[in-house]
C-alpha cells in the first residue's frame, strides 16, 4: 500500500465507495503509569467497531490505523490475519458487502510528539497526563478509522483510566464500574474526535439562553489545567470570554450551538495553540500565565478562544470535503476571532493586532515561492500539514474581512445562516459558500473569488500626487503593481495559482494626514475609492489641502503592501510618533516593515525609526511586533559590517527605555523582556545578573519567575551563567515550564561541546519529546554564535531527508525549519541550498517546500544586506 501519506485522489475514490453510520472505539489507558512493558514503545489497547455501507459490493477499500501491532482484524464476522492485511499504515478490506462492520482490536503508542495520544509526565508530581491531538490525520494513531474530512459519522468512545483520572471526551461522560463512557456524537470528522485524561484540575460553570420563542439553551461549561498550574489558572476570565463569544455567535449566527457541554483543556506541550474538537476543546497552557504578562497576552488569548468557538460552526458542524478547502474553516475562524473579539468583549482594539500582527504573517507567506491561493492545491496529506499557514489563516481572513465590505455585513451574516442550515452536518466546497452569498448580497461573486481566493500574492498600492502652486491636490492617484514571485531555484516553476502579474479589485480608503497647532499627525480629510487596474485617480480628495502624509488603505479596508510617496516617507521619519490614531500607526509601521523586507529601506533606517519613535506607542502589542521586528531587522537585513554597532544601538535603546517607562506599568515589562533579549555588553550583562541577584532594581519592575529565566538566557548565551548555575535555577522551578527554559538556556551556551550535545539530541536522537525538541532548537541558533554554528550547514543538509522519512512530521519541520543554516547568511549558503534542490528534485514535495521558503528567506535576506551596506555609503 502507499502508505502513511493519503492523497486526494484516494479519498474521493474512497468517498465514493463508502458512507460510515458509526464508530464504537474502546480505549484502555491504565497502561500509562507504571513502568513500560518491553524495550518498545508503550502502548495503550484500542478497540475499534466501525459500521459502514458500500456503493459497491464486493469492491476493496482500506482502513486507517498506524499502531505497532494489530491483535484482532475481524470484516463482517470473518476473522482475517492481521500480517497479511495490516501494513502498519492501513488494513486491506476487500469483498465487501452493502452493509459491513470492521472490528479492529491494536496497540496503540502513546506519543512524545504531540501527534496523536500524547503522554506527559508533570516533572513536578510524576503525574500522568494524556490528550489527543488529530489533524489533519493523526486520530488513526489511537484508533481505526476511514482518516479523511468527508466521511463524518457518529461516535461512541468509552475508556478505561486509572483509578481517580478525570476524563473527557466530546460527549457527556458517565463513570460505571470503572469504565468511562460518553454518549454519541453528532456526525462529525475522524480529525475533530478528542479523549483527555489525566489528574486534571477541573473549575465548572454554565452557560444559559433564552431564544425569542422561549426555548432555552443550557451548555455546561468546564475548563482543565494540569494541577501544577491551578495556582495561576484565571478560569474565571476564560468563561468570561467564552460567554460573551457565546452571546455573540448566538446573536449572529441564528443556529444553537449543537454540541452539548463545552469543555476547555489548557495541555501540555501541545504543538499547536488550540484545536477546536467539539465539546472538549484543546489549548496550550502556556495561555495559563505563570508570571507577569501585557494586555496583549490576554488579547491574544481572547482571540483564540473566539476562534475556536468560530470552528464549532465553520469547521465542525459544517467542514471542507478536502484539505483544499481548509480556508472554509481556518479564515473564517481568523475573521470571526478577531471580528467577536473586538464587538463583544473589552478588546476593542482587535483589528489594530489583526492589522498588525495576523496581516504580517499572511504578507511573509504571500511572497515566499511556496505561496498558494486562498484555496489550494493540496494532493495529499502532507501538503495539508503545511498549508495551516499565513494564507489559510490570516490572509483568507483578511479577503473575508474586505468581503463584508463589498457584499454588506447583513447579507454576509445572512449568508452564513443559510450555509449552516444547508450544510450542516455536512461537507462542503468553495462554490456552495459563494452560492449562499450570491444569494443574500445579489452580487455576482465568481470574478472576486477568481481575483482573491483562486490566484496568489500581495499586490502594493503607491500613491501619486500632484499640487498646484497653492498647495491644493490636482491629482491624486493609486498606483497598483504585482511583484513576481522572487523564485531563484533551478527548475522551480512559478507558484501553483499564481498568475505573476494579477492585479486586484480593491476597495479602500486614502487618507490625508497633518500637523496640528498641537503637534499631532491628525487626519483631516478621507475619500474611499475602488482602485482597479493600474492606476485609479481618487477624484473625490481633488482640490484638498496638500498632505504631510497619504496612507491608502486607510482603516485596513484591504490586503495590500502599503508604499509611500516621497513626501509621506519624510514626514514618517521625523512624526510617526505623532499619528494619533493607533491603527494609522499601526498600519505605517507595518508598511515601513515590508520595505526592509523588501530592501527599500536600509535595515538601520527601520532599527533607528523604532527608537526614535516606539517609546511613544500606546498599543502594547504593536511595541511588542517593534521589538521582534527590530531584532529581525538586526539579524537578518542589516549588513554584517553594521551589526557589532546596531546591536549596541539596540541595547543602548532599549535599556534607555526601559529605565524611562512608567513604573510597574506593562511597557515596562515590554521593554525589560527587550532589553534582555538584546543584552550585548559587559555592562548590559552586569545589570542582568544584579537583576538576578537582586542587588540591582529598576523602579517598579518585578522580577517573577518568568522574567528571571528571561533575564538567564541571555547570560547562558554569553558565557556567564554555566550548567550549575542554569540547575540552580531549575530547583527554583523545578516545573514543566521550568525544564523549558533550562533546555533552552542550556543548548544556548557558547560552547563547540554544547551544541555538538544539543545538534545530537535533536537529530540524531529522538529520545526528546516535542515542546523540548522545540526548546533545543530555540537555544541552538543564537545569532551572536555564527561561527561557533558554522559547521553546522553542511551537516544540516545532509541529515534532513533522512529525519524527514524517520521522525513524524511534526518533528521534521521543527528540525527542517529551526536548524536552516540561516545564520550562516552569505552567497555560498545560498547557493548549497539551491544545490540541495537540484539534486533533491525527488524528496518529499512538503520537505522540498520548507527548504524552498529558506532559501527564499535567505535571498530576501542577502538583498536587504546590500541595501543596508548601501546606505553606509
Amino acid at each position: 500500500m502507499p502508505g502513511e501519506n493519503l492523497s486526494r485522489d484516494e479519498a474521493r475514490e474512497r468517498a465514493d465507495l463508502l458512507s460510515v453510520d458509526g464508530y464504537e472505539v474502546a480505549l484502555d489507558l491504565r497502561s500509562a503509569v507504571g513502568e513500560a512493558d518491553g524495550d518498545g514503545p508503550r502502548t495503550f489497547r484500542s478497540v475499534t467497531t466501525i459500521r459502514f455501507r458500500c456503493a459497491e459490493p464486493g469492491a476493496a477499500t482500506f482502513a486507517d490505523l498506524i499502531a505497532p501491532s494489530v491483535t484482532a482484524v475481524t470484516l463482517n464476522g470473518l476473522d482475517l490475519d492481521p500480517a497479511a492485511v495490516f501494513d502498519g499504515s492501513r488494513i486491506t478490506l476487500e469483498d465487501l458487502l452493502a452493509e459491513n462492520e470492521l472490528t479492529v482490536d491494536a496497540r496503540c503508542a502513546y506519543s512524545r510528539t504531540g501527534e496523536g495520544m500524547h503522554r506527559f509526565v508533570d516533572p513536578e508530581d510524576g503525574e500522568v497526563y494524556l490528550y489527543t491531538q488529530y489533524e489533519p490525520a493523526d486520530a488513526r494513531r489511537v484508533f481505526a478509522n476511514f482518516e479523511q474530512p468527508d466521511l463524518k459519522a457518529p461516535y461512541r468512545f468509552e475508556v478505561t483510566a486509572p483509578e481517580g483520572w478525570t476524563v473527557r471526551s466530546n460527549g457527556e461522560g458517565t463513570l460505571t464500574d470503572g469504565r468511562w463512557r460518553f454518549a454519541e456524537t453528532k456526525p462529525i470528522s475522524t480529525y475533530i474526535t478528542a479523549v483527555l485524561a489525566g489528574p486534571y484540575h477541573e473549575v465548572t460553570d454554565s452557560y444559559r439562553r433564552t431564544f425569542a420563542d422561549g426555548t432555552v439553551l443550557e451548555i455546561p461549561l468546564a475548563a482543565l489545567c494540569r494541577k501544577g498550574l491551578a495556582r495561576y489558572f484565571d478560569a474565571e476570565d476564560v468563561f468570561l470570554v467564552t460567554k460573551q463569544g457565546l452571546d455573540f455567535f448566538h446573536d449572529h449566527f441564528d443556529y444553537p450551538y449543537p454540541f452539548g457541554k463545552y469543555d476547555q483543556a489548557f495541555v501540555p506541550e501541545y504543538n499547536l495553540g488550540a484545536m477546536e474538537n467539539p465539546g472538549l476543546v484543546t489549548f496550550r497552557e502556556e495561555y495559563i500565565f505563570r508570571g507577569q504578562v501585557t494586555s496583549a497576552s490576554y488579547e491574544r488569548r481572547a482571540n483564540v478562544i473566539l476562534h475556536e468557538m468560530a470552528h464549532m460552526w465553520f469547521g465542525d458542524l459544517v467542514t471542507m470535503t478536502w484539505w483544499d478547502d481548509l480556508w472554509l474553516k481556518e479564515s473564517f475562524a481568523d475573521f470571526m476571532g478577531s471580528f467577536s473579539m473586538v464587538e463583544a468583549t473589552r478588546f476593542t482594539d482587535g483589528w489594530i493586532t489583526f492589522a498588525n500582527n495576523r496581516k504580517s504573517w499572511a504578507y511573509r507567506a504571500d511572497q515566499l515561492p511556496s505561496t498558494h491561493p486562498v484555496t489550494a492545491d493540496i494532493r495529499d496529506l502532507e501538503d495539508a500539514k503545511l498549508n495551516f499557514d499565513g494564507i489559510t489563516y490570516a490572509k483568507g481572513a483578511s479577503v473575508l474581512k474586505q468581503l463584508v465590505a463589498y457584499v454588506g455585513r447583513d447579507a454576509f451574516l445572512e449568508g452564513a445562516r443559510r450555509y449552516f442550515k444547508r450544510h450542516a452536518y455536512g461537507n462542503t466546497q468553495l462554490g456552495d459558500l459563494l452560492a449562499v452569498l450570491e444569494e443574500t448580497s445579489g452580487r455576482e461573486l465568481a470574478g472576486w473569488s477568481r481575483a482573491w481566493l483562486e490566484t496568489a500574492g500581495v499586490n502594493s498600492l503607491t500613491p501619486q500626487l500632484t499640487c498646484d502652486a497653492e498647495g491644493r491636490i490636482t491629482e491624486l492617484a493609486v498606483v497598483q503593481d504585482a511583484a513576481p514571485s522572487r523564485a531563484r531555484v533551478p527548475g522551480h516553476a512559478t507558484p501553483r495559482g499564481n498568475s505573476e502579474q494579477t492585479l486586484r479589485p480593491h476597495r479602500v480608503a486614502v487618507g490625508l494626514y497633518r500637523r496640528t497647532a498641537d503637534g499631532d499627525l491628525a487626519r483631516y480629510a478621507r475619500a474611499e475609492a475602488d482602485v482597479d487596474g493600474a492606476r485609479t485617480v481618487v477624484k473625490e480628495l481633488a482640490g484638498a489641502e496638500r498632505p504631510e502624509l497619504v496612507l491608502v488603505n486607510d482603516d485596513d479596508l484591504t490586503y495590500c503592501k502599503i508604499r509611500f510617496d516621497a513626501g509621506s516617507l519624510e514626514t514618517l521619519r521625523d512624526h510617526l510618533g505623532d499619528l494619533t490614531d493607533p491603527l494609522a500607526r499601526a498600519l505605517c509601521w507595518s508598511a515601513l516593515w515590508n520595505l526592509t523586507r523588501d530592501a527599500l529601506m536600509p535595515a538601520r533606517d527601520f532599527i533607528g525609526l523604532v527608537f526614535r519613535h516606539a517609546g511613544r506607542e500606546s498599543d502594547i502589542g504593536v511595541l511588542q511586533m517593534l521589538h521582534a521586528w527590530a531584532r529581525s531587522a538586526l539579524t537578518h537585513y542589516a549588513a554584517p559590517a553594521w551589526r557589532e554597532e546596531g546591536a549596541l544601538l539596540l541595547a543602548q535603546g532599549a535599556l534607555s527605555e526601559l529605565r524611562t517607562a512608567e513604573p510597574g506599568s506593562q511597557h515596562q515589562l515590554t521593554w525589560a523582556r527587550f532589553f534582555a533579549a538584546v543584552a550585548e555588553s559587559e555592562s548590559d550583562l552586569q545589570l542582568l545578573r544584579g537583576l538576578l541577584a537582586g542587588t540591582a532594581k529598576i523602579d517598579g519592575l518585578s522580577v517573577d519567575q518568568e522574567l528571571r529565566w528571561a533575564f538567564l538566557e541571555p547570560l547562558a548565551a554569553h558565557g556567564q551563567a554555566d550548567e550549575s548555575v542554569i540547575d540552580a535555577e531549575l530547583a527554583r522551578d523545578d516545573t514543566a515550564s521550568g525544564k523549558r527554559h533550562q533546555v533552552r538556556c542550556l543548548a544556548a551556551r557558547p560552547s563547540a561541546a554544547v551544541k555538538a550535545q544539543a545538534w545530537a539530541q535533536v537529530v540524531e536522537s529522538d529520545s526528546l519529546s516535542n515542546a523540548l525538541v522545540e526548546a533545543t532548537i530555540a537555544g541552538f541558533a543564537r545569532p551572536g554564535q555564527r561561527e561557533l554554528l558554522a559547521p553546522y550547514a553542511e551537516k544540516y543538509f545532509a541529515a534532513i531527508e533522512r529525519v524527514w522519512t524517520e521522525r513524524s512530521i511534526q518533528i521534521g519541520m521543527y528540525v527542517v525549519r529551526g536548524l536552516f543554516p540561516a545564520l550562516q547568511d552569505d552567497r555560498t549558503t545560498l547557493e548549497a541550498t539551491e544545490s540541495w534542490l537540484a539534486a533533491h528534485r525527488n524528496a518529499a514535495p512538503a520537505l522540498r517546500r520548507l527548504v524552498l521558503e529558506a532559501a527564499d528567506d535567505m535571498a530576501r535576506s542577502l538583498r536587504g544586506q546590500e541595501c543596508d551596506a548601501a546606505a553606509a555609503g
